[in-house]
């Protein structure tokens, strides 16, 4: 049956645009995630979900949002809704069928439950993303009839959908096996739900957990090989003894995002991390409670690891931004990006010369393992010269006028008309009856005329022993 809702009479034009995701040092891993472009063509009254205490459902919301009298002037591939004019009788449900994009952005729309499978299967055939963030999705069933109903899905998004408590039969679960990136943020789902998908989902690549209130997790007797990317930031996995699972459960894991989590340590040995995390290339625990250098310097017992992101721990509290990013890439040698940030060969080489000479009063059963192959490396350095930058707040010059000379202490913030006054006691003339030069005693130049009396003295670049000659001005 074809599927064409009523369509108001006055639309708005659609408009095609990115959906925005999230940027922050820690900001930039939370919230929903959806890796195309986000269709908002929101006309009034059609797509504004009607009162339905029950909810709508996917196929509803696809006919109506998607219905070729709303966008009667797109054709083409990415060019939103194409129709694909069909021989079907009349009355078929091939006829006049919709051609959706293959990015369907689906947020917010009110929808609890699937529709006509046969339907999705019409209209869907060639779909590979769907976002189902923020609907009313609360049953595993209606879930894996959508995601049955689409062959080609690869990513899905079911962030914010109320799934709290809601089990998930291994039938159900078996729906998503071509899906390989799923994002369950903030739904609460339990974590034996998590194992279940990882255990029927042989291609699973990326894996967003985030909000979940996860404080522990148990492992899989079957591990998950092909994941590459956890996200599981904001939960409460504070203790290592739950981090440390996910080696087994992801052997292949490239990235682990576990910012805002309050880590409080990492407590496994060099063997155990090589072991669990052989493949671990990128660690972002912001916020976490880190608070000694020994886990710090535990982060190089990954073998593989290239790409840190540590702001916010509580062992880094007490220093500059420049010291702490000189310090975490002296403990380091391996990471080529800190925060986001590339480390370069000369950035390398400033940090760990920092790193010696920050720790080289400290006694010798304090000095950390890195300080010493560091010393190996470039020798004990002397601490570096002082040397004050500031500018010259006075001066000590001669000040010469007709047969007197006489030291004088001058203030260089001072103008050159401020100078007249002061030198009226020494030389006994008006500020109206003087003229100023300047002499450079180190200077092949001779006197410079100090005409300008609004001029700062400092632009002069006095120094001790230069001479300031006062010539009365002839009446």
């Amino acid at each position: 049956m074809s599927v064409t809702p009523p369509v108001p009479a006055t639309l708005e034009p659609p408009v095609q645009k990115q959906k925005e995701r999230e940027g922050s040092d820690s900001r930039q891993y939370k919230g929903d995630i959806s890796s195309a472009e986000e269709e908002t063509a929101q006309q009034e009254g059609a797509m504004e979900p009607p009162e339905d205490q029950e909810g709508r459902s996917f196929v509803e919301v696809i006919s109506e949002k998607y219905s070729p009298e709303n966008f009667p002037y797109r054709r083409g591939p990415g060019m939103g809704v194409v129709v694909v004019p069909t021989a079907g009788v009349q009355g078929s449900p091939m006829k006049d069928r919709l051609n959706l994009p293959s990015v369907l952005v689906l947020n917010s729309c009110g929808i609890s439950r699937a529709g006509d499978q046969a339907e999705i299967a019409a209209f869907c055939a060639h779909v590979m993303e769907l976002d189902l963030s923020h609907n009313k999705l609360q049953d595993w069933h209606e879930i894996s009839k959508i995601v049955s109903s689409i062959p080609n899905l690869e990513f899905l998004n079911l962030s914010s959908n109320p799934l709290a408590g809601t089990s998930l039969e291994q039938r159900c679960a078996e729906a998503f096996s071509r899906v390989r990136r799923l994002v369950l943020n903030n739904t609460q789902i339990s974590w034996d739900t998590v194992v279940l998908l990882t255990q029927q989902i042989p291609v699973l690549e990326e894996l967003f957990l985030c909000l979940n209130e996860y404080s522990s997790v148990s492992a899989s007797s079957v591990a998950c090989p092909t994941l590459r990317l956890l996200h599981i930031t904001d939960n409460s996995l504070h203790d290592w003894a739950e981090v440390r699972k996910f080696g087994s459960m992801f052997p292949s894991l490239d990235t682990l995002v576990m910012a805002n989590n309050n880590l409080a340590s990492i407590q496994d040995n060099k063997d155990i991390l090589q072991r669990l995390f052989p493949n671990l290339r990128s660690i972002n625990l912001h916020n976490s409670g880190l608070n000694r250098w020994e886990d710090i310097e535990k982060l190089n017992f990954f073998p593989k690891l290239e790409e840190v992101r540590l702001q916010g721990i509580p062992l880094l509290q007490t220093f500059t931004n420049a010291e702490r990013r000189s310090l975490i890439i002296a403990q380091l040698p391996s990471i080529t990006l800190l925060n986001g940030s590339v480390v370069t060969d000369t950035e390398r080489e400033d940090a760990e010369r920092f790193f010696i000479r920050y720790y080289a009063d400290c006694p010798e059963e304090e000095l950390p393992y890195r300080y010493h192959s560091l010393v190996t490396k470039y020798g004990k350095l002397e601490p570096l010269a002082e040397i004050d930058l500031r500018p010259r707040f006075r001066a000590q010059v001669e000040v010469h006028c007709e047969e007197k000379v006489e030291q004088v202490s001058i203030r260089l913030d001072q103008t050159v008309a401020e100078l007249k006054k002061q030198l009226t006691a020494v030389v006994q003339l008006s500020t109206n009856s003087m003229r100023l030069y300047y002499i450079d005693k180190g200077s092949a130049f001779g006197p410079e005329e100090m005409k300008y009396n609004t001029r700062a003295l400092h632009s002069y670049s006095i120094q001790d022993g230069d001479e300031i000659l006062v010539v009365p001005k002839t009446k």
